[in-house]
């Protein structure tokens, strides 16, 4: 792989989307709302994640490979990436505008929660799962409800309950 772009933090890829960021450690961006500076011309072959990430995808023209293998995803799916870990877009088109979502989330967000302890059960932000989560039209409602709910939480101004929140939501949404 040759051009590695590499998404250390929720803000490095925030700011690559042109999206402001309403807190450090979580960030949603809905593609329908990113302009066409917040779709780089520049050809990655690769993204590498130091933080969560979850896509809902809304389009099949970008195929990927994870983990050394091609990922299993259609249009309407969940696909998860784990801290460190790298995609490879294997038919990359300059031009192409993603749809859907991307939910970004740094571990640190779990400090002191039970959450900590809970992700490593989520065995879909691994390499050895490659197959994204395909959603049935309800299951992809109630996803969406759930994105709405981060996406309030985070225009809200950053309190003591904000994380609490947050979590809760990101729980609700990965147990779906």
């Amino acid at each position: 792989m040759k051009n590695v772009l590499n998404v250390n933090t929720v803000s490095d890829y925030l700011d690559l989307r042109k999206q402001e960021v309403l807190h450090p450690l979580v960030g949603l961006v809905d593609f329908k709302k990113v302009s066409a500076e917040g779709h780089p011309k520049r050809r990655y072959d690769a993204f590498h994640f130091g933080c969560y990430s979850i896509f809902l995808k809304d389009a099949t023209e970008c195929k990927m490979r994870y983990g050394g293998k091609s990922y299993d995803y259609d249009e309407g799916t969940l696909v998860f990436i784990g801290p460190n870990q790298t995609i490879e877009l294997t038919n990359y088109d300059p031009d192409f505008k993603p749809e859907g979502y991307a939910l970004l989330f740094h571990p640190d967000l779990f400090l002191g929660t039970d959450m900590g302890k809970k992700m490593h059960g989520y065995s879909f932000f691994s390499y050895a799962a490659n197959e994204a989560l395909h959603l049935s039209v309800k299951e992809r409602k109630v996803i969406l409800s759930l994105l709405d709910k981060i996406q309030f939480e985070l225009e809200q101004t950053i309190d003591r309950h904000s994380k609490k929140l947050i979590v809760a939501n990101l729980e609700l949404f990965l147990d779906y």
